[in-house]
């Protein structure tokens, strides 16, 4: 199927869904102004979020849609700058949804560890410690390189000095893991402010039996 064939209300809907998660970024202050953004896949289209233009002025003749190989087959805004980011995380996963924040928190560790120490359990929810990818100018081929590195294994990482990356196979769970991860940076940085104290660490072993346990976890189908 071609994104031609695509049925218009699957379009449409799936076009509200990356605008209302765009708006809910930013109310939620994941983003300031027009940084950060959202994309999702529907076959072979992905619909992304425009460059520089505010979430609360997009509406549905403003959607934006790529193929996979970056060119433009829906909608005349120009696609976000970040658009190798979303692309590459396509490319190399079966994710449906990508995010991607500046979060404050979450940034700031992206400046100062090359991996979130473990200090809670929901890290298991991004499938591990999460890393920081090397830093690269946003907008790069080099920067979506870095960043699959350090998504290796997981659903999610930082960027360094820039902000952070999760995906999922919806954009609630994509969205969700984004939060979780600025929860556990905030939770760090709150634990290693307290004078002549470090935090404690869960082991590797703890984060596995977590994990396991997960399989489980929520309501049966």
């Amino acid at each position: 199927m071609t994104a031609s064939e695509l049925p218009r209300h699957t379009i449409e809907q799936t076009w509200r869904e990356v605008v209302d998660t765009a708006r809910r970024s930013a109310a939620d202050g994941l983003v300031v102004g027009t940084s950060g953004n959202v994309s999702a896949r529907v076959g072979p289209l992905v619909l992304v979020t425009p460059s520089g233009v505010p979430y609360d002025r997009l509406g549905p003749r403003d959607a934006v849609g790529v193929d996979l190989d970056g060119r433009q087959v829906l909608g005349d805004l120009a696609p976000t700058s970040e658009l190798p980011l979303h692309l590459a995380v396509y490319r190399d996963t079966d994710a449906a949804a990508v995010v991607h924040t500046h979060a404050v928190h979450a940034t700031a560790v992206s400046t100062l560890l090359p991996e979130v120490p473990l200090v809670h359990y929901a890290a298991a929810l991004l499938g591990g410690p999460v890393r920081t990818a090397a830093y690269a100018r946003y907008g790069t081929p080099e920067l979506a390189k870095a960043m699959l590195v350090a998504l290796r294994g997981r659903t999610g990482c930082l960027l360094a000095n820039h902000g952070t990356v999760t995906y999922g196979d919806t954009l609630e769970r994509a969205y969700e893991r984004t939060a979780q991860l600025e929860w556990l940076c905030r939770l760090w940085l709150t634990a290693s402010c307290v004078p002549g104290r470090a935090p404690k660490l869960l082991s590797e072993a703890q984060l596995a039996e977590v994990t396991e346990a997960l399989q489980g976890y929520g309501q049966p189908n």
